[in-house]
């Protein structure tokens, strides 16, 4: 009763996948697991208004490859590409002197990716909008671009109240038991005056259709079996 796992964790080997790619003996797993926070602190905290939804990293024998996955991609690169060389140079001297190479993936919908619509609600709320406002216009703009259900909840002072509480807002469906249903998840904190506000985000997207080579086979009926 009362026990809660990580809505990503939970899907990871179904409809998710892992944020670090890679393999390593046991004497360097701790400095890459820790090289690879570095990495996203350094991106996240210099990337604040490029949208950043996620960053997965890859390593190889001597190389790194990053994937930045952003919602404005021109932020990202900078003119001619000045931003991308500078993150390169600070990203191998975190990582050790490696081979780094960064990619930069563009997300099509934002209203529908649950971490940019997370920190969406806590940018406004720094900028003191009402949170009943900012979660129900969230609520709203990511129904009308497709999601099929979408909750948001909201921890801490809210309004500058003297006791902390949580309220939430749900429209449409969101099974969060069903881990063939592709639920994406996002958490960002607000810091307010009154103190940190906590949210999190569960988006109800539409299950992707099979790929044509696995429709063809689960669809191809057996061969008739020639009469005696």
């Amino acid at each position: 009763m009362g026990q809660k796992v990580h809505p990503i964790g939970f899907r990871l080997p179904i409809s998710r996948d892992w944020g670090s790619k890679w393999y390593a003996p046991r004497k360097d797993f701790a400095d890459h697991l820790h090289a690879d926070i570095k990495i996203r602190k350094y991106l996240k905290a210099k990337l604040r208004q490029a949208a950043v939804a996620r960053i997965v990293i890859e390593r190889a024998w001597n190389s790194l490859r990053v994937t930045i996955y952003t919602a404005r991609p021109g932020l990202v690169i900078g003119r001619r590409g000045s931003e991308i060389e500078n993150m390169t140079k600070e990203v191998a001297m975190l990582s050790g002197d490696k081979q780094v190479k960064i990619d930069i993936q563009e997300i099509r919908s934002p209203e529908t990716d649950a971490q940019l619509v997370a920190e969406s609600v806590a940018g406004q709320l720094e900028r003191r909008i009402s949170f009943r406002r900012a979660m129900k216009k969230s609520v709203q703009i990511a129904m009308e671009q497709g999601a099929l259900g979408i909750k948001i909840r909201c921890s801490g002072r809210l309004g500058g109240a003297e006791i902390a509480r949580t309220e939430w807002y749900r429209e449409g469906k969101v099974p969060l038991h069903t881990m063939r249903t592709p639920i994406d998840y996002g958490f960002a904190e607000a810091q307010t005056v009154a103190g940190t506000v906590g949210i999190k985000c569960w988006i109800c997207k539409a299950e992707e259709a099979p790929a044509k080579s696995e429709r063809d086979e689960n669809s191809a009926e057996p061969a008739p079996v020639p009469a005696a």
